[in-house]
């Protein structure tokens, strides 16, 4: 008992302090980040961390960085998040979805620190904020590039976890790719791992087993990439999440990639702590905030598609296009968006349905 007294104590006093400190800006702020996967997978996990180091380099001393890598998604998650919260830290950063509820419960028990989650949507305590990354806009550009590269008509795509961020994903690179195509057909390998090459690898072998010579990828390693190469030429993808622009892999197969660029909300929001007008906040931004990046399209994409693809993404940064634009049936044929409606926000961070076109069953 007196053991637990003491750290009861311990942590009222740190809660105490920290809250005066919130109210009236800081001096220093301690920043700590929840990776899924390691700094070094070359995808979502290493993309993250660069915004960790953007944030080092914005405020140098006035900041220290602390993280901890490969944190599976359950309990484990809790745990860190104490631990993370007893060492001072004044601002956790969780980028997964499935930290989701390891955020919100350790959250109740800090209450004066601030935790921010990356693409969930529960915010049941004061001091939780979330931040999201509209993909789907870079996904709309990565469809058109595949339905105007295909020789197959046939696309592929592995899929993370059944969640709205990826089915949303799905419906934006199938949709694209059928506007300029409509001869189209997709298939789908769901991975269910967030970053494991063995797995990847296999999800793009079956991929390339059926006659697919385009691949996207919803997952965090660049082994579809490599299964791509192996067909020398035959068969092209993407980066995901960050540029995989690496030199064996250009300018096939990796043609072309999407970035995920979070040192603009990372550098804003410790920058809020600094200053004392941080505030809980649901963020979800594009490629107009220069959160979604397209990166370089290779020469191995012809100059006019290329053209038509950067000028999608410019489109959808002046907001003259949204990728979701009706006329859009559900994958039963029901209407969804009539001709010329833009989806709701609601709609699709909600979404849960396939579009009429794609054939198969989202995963339950």
């Amino acid at each position: 008992m007196k053991r637990r007294n003491l750290l009861a104590g311990a942590v009222t006093g740190l809660l105490l302090a920290s809250g005066a400190s919130f109210a009236q800006g800081m001096d220093k702020v301690k920043a700590c980040f929840v990776y899924v996967g390691p700094i070094g997978d070359g995808g979502w996990t290493y993309q993250h961390h660069q915004g960790a180091l953007a944030v080092q380099e914005a405020f140098g001393d006035k900041v220290e960085i602390q993280y901890q890598e490969n944190v599976p998604e359950g309990a484990d998650a809790e745990r860190v998040l104490t631990q993370m919260a007893l060492g001072g830290c004044n601002i956790i950063f969780t980028t997964s979805f499935g930290f989701m509820d390891a955020t919100n419960a350790v959250a109740a028990k800090f209450p004066d620190v601030k935790f921010e989650h990356a693409t969930g949507y529960k915010r049941e305590h004061p001091n939780v904020s979330t931040y999201n990354a509209r993909f789907y806009e870079g996904r709309a550009v990565q469809g058109h590039i595949a339905g105007r590269m295909t020789k197959t008509n046939k696309i592929g795509y592995i899929a993370s976890f059944p969640i709205p961020e990826v089915i949303m994903g799905i419906n934006s690179y199938f949709l694209h790719a059928r506007k300029v195509n409509p001869d189209v057909e997709l298939s789908i390998v769901w991975a269910f791992t967030w970053f494991d090459p063995a797995k990847e690898a296999d999800a793009a072998k079956a991929l390339i087993d059926q006659g697919v010579d385009v691949i996207a990828s919803h997952t965090d390693s660049t082994a579809p990439l490599a299964e791509a190469a192996k067909t020398e030429g035959r068969v092209i993808g993407f980066g995901q999440a960050s540029d995989m622009a690496i030199p064996e892999y250009m300018p096939t197969p990796r043609v072309s990639s999407i970035i995920d660029n979070w040192a603009p909300y990372y550098v804003k929001r410790v920058g809020q702590l600094l200053d004392g007008t941080y505030a809980q906040t649901d963020s979800w931004e594009g490629i107009a905030a220069g959160e979604v990046e397209i990166g370089t399209i290779t020469e191995a994409v012809p100059a006019e598609v290329k053209a038509e693809a950067e000028a999608m993404r410019d489109a959808i940064a002046a907001g003259t296009y949204h990728p979701f634009t009706g006329p859009i049936n559900k994958q039963d044929g029901s209407p969804w968006l009539a001709e010329g409606a833009i989806a709701p926000d609601s709609d699709l961070l909600g979404m849960n349905f396939y579009v009429e076109g794609i054939v198969g069953d989202i995963p339950q």
